[in-house]
């Protein structure tokens, strides 16, 4: 049976890739070696697509933002190398903002997922089902975003954090750390998560004691961050902590007795 599709001749379609039937790909696309494009499928202006990535069923990349600030500038979608996008996500383009949507590698997007305008996920990210990212959210390397929460704009999700399915996330998640509850919570460090990617057991507590001053001892962030500075030796981790908390401009996630 022939296969029908709708390829735009100035696409840019790379070596290997294999289109199924009725997929769009518009004009401005670009598509990397070894890709497939799963059924229904519809790539639209201002899309890149990584190498070796599998893009399932109904999923639509590269649509118009849904911000009324949107004019039609030209703003794009960048997807890295080995992503796999699941059955109907979406993923809208940038905005004037930051110009660009972008899905890093080897990033899995579970089916329904919603990734907003100018939204940035770095590599190994997991983006549940249903799940949904508002504008302008940052999640960091080995991320997981469990299915039905909801991600409020602006927000930043640190790496190697985990939150629990059905969350709504309006402050920013540190790295490192699980959040689950209602209202949102902190709840521990992911040290499961922390073993299964090499952290040994003396990072990982190096790590649970640098969050136990922003979470166990009574301290607000500026004294937690003094104490920290002054009482525990100098790591990779532990300034990487100090750093995303005194950045944060949506306010960190709060403890179960807050």
């Amino acid at each position: 049976m022939d296969i029908i599709a709708n390829i735009h001749p100035n696409a840019t379609i790379g070596k290997n890739v294999v289109i199924d039937s009725f997929v769009t790909i518009e004009e401005d696309v670009i598509i990397g070696d070894n890709t497939w494009i799963g059924p229904n499928a519809v790539i639209m202006n201002g899309t890149r697509i990584g190498k070796d990535c599998k893009i399932f069923p109904g999923a639509v990349l590269g649509g118009m933002p849904q911000d009324l600030k949107y004019k039609g500038e030209k703003t794009y979608v960048e997807i890295g190398d080995n992503t796999t996008i699941r059955e109907y996500v979406t993923v809208n383009k940038g905005t004037a903002a930051k110009e660009k949507t972008i899905v890093g590698n080897n990033c899995l997007l579970q089916s329904y997922g919603h990734v907003a305008h100018d939204c940035k996920l770095n590599n190994n990210v997991i983006l549940g089902s249903h799940a949904g990212l508002a504008g302008e959210v940052e999640v960091d390397d080995f991320a997981i975003i469990s299915p039905y929460s909801a991600i409020h704009q602006f927000c930043r999700i640190g790496k190697h954090s985990f939150i629990a399915g059905g969350s709504l996330v309006r402050k920013d998640i540190p790295p490192y750390v699980l959040v689950a509850n209602d209202p949102l919570s902190y709840v521990g460090v992911n040290s499961v998560g922390l073993r299964r990617r090499g952290y040994d057991i003396d990072k990982v507590n190096e790590i649970q004691n640098v969050y136990r001053y922003f979470y166990q001892k009574g301290l607000n962030n500026s004294q937690a961050i003094k104490s920290i500075e002054e009482e525990l030796e100098m790591s990779a981790e532990r300034d990487e902590i100090i750093l995303f908390i005194r950045n944060s401009e949506r306010g960190i996630v709060k403890g179960p007795q807050d």
